[in-house]
């Protein structure tokens, strides 16, 4: 049995239970060693076969769970944040069907929820922005024309964008080509949300560059853009608005 389970941002303990379950009874565990924080390997029993995926192919990843599989062991396929966000794990499940392994999947705690609980913000602020746009910038590996970041960047909706702190010069410009974000509009760069040396450089999407060259900000980075990281300007919620009525309360009028 393959468990693919989420490590979570970078702490230790944002882990959820679940998962160091799963690491505490694996045989084999092949973890992403770019982004994984290695003090989770602690949890995986002695003797364990431990892998790391950065150091290999897909092909490398499913022959070493075909041979734990074949010895009786579970492998712990351990992804950094969630592994639904660019975990390259649909091509890993289905490869798996193929060959008759199963598995199942534990959501983790994605690195974007870790950027704004480090900010202290929300995406989705009332009067602001109800809609989040995960995306990454365009480099070697392509994304799909109609997602470019200059055409998402037209909604003005809350951004959080990945794999792309290496090129602030093009992320800041497509922002600005999208027509929907002005020079002024509020952003930030979180390095390594949640780890020990997490970094957060509060700035505009016209300085994104700049702030990124000021504070050595060049990898393992997110980008959050948007208004909802101004201080106020919001409106007050509904649902805990007294005038308002729910299913759980009567309001006032």
């Amino acid at each position: 049995m393959v468990h693919f389970v989420g490590a979570g941002p970078g702490a230790p303990d944002l882990l959820t239970l679940r998962g160091a379950g799963l690491l505490r009874q694996a045989g084999c565990v092949i973890y992403a060693g770019s982004l994984v924080n290695p003090a989770l390997l602690a949890l995986a029993p002695d003797g364990c076969r431990i892998y790391n995926s950065a150091e290999m192919t897909l092909e490398q990843v499913l022959d070493a769970i075909s041979a734990a599989e074949a010895d009786g062991l579970d492998t712990v396929r351990l992804h950094t944040g969630d592994p639904c966000v660019y975990g390259a794990v649909r091509e890993q499940m289905d490869a798996l069907d193929a060959r008759g392994i199963g598995w199942d999947d534990t959501p983790g705690v994605s690195s974007f929820c870790a950027a704004a609980a480090a900010l202290g913000a929300e995406y989705t602020l009332p009067g602001v922005s109800q809609s989040v746009i995960i995306t990454r910038l365009a480099g070697r590996t392509p994304v799909p024309e109609q997602e470019s970041l200059a055409a998402l960047a037209s909604h003005g909706a809350s951004m959080v964008i990945f794999l792309s702190a290496g090129m602030l010069d093009r992320v800041q410009a497509e922002l600005l080509a999208g027509g929907a974000y002005a020079p002024s509009t509020p952003a930030a760069l979180v390095y390594k949300a949640s780890w020990p040396e997490e970094r957060l450089a509060r700035c505009t999407v016209g300085s994104l560059a700049a702030a990124g060259e000021e504070h050595g900000i060049r990898a393992t980075a997110l980008v959050l853009v948007g208004d909802f990281l101004s201080p106020g300007g919001y409106e007050r919620s509904k649902l805990y608005d007294p005038a308002f009525t729910t299913g759980w309360r009567q309001g006032e009028r």
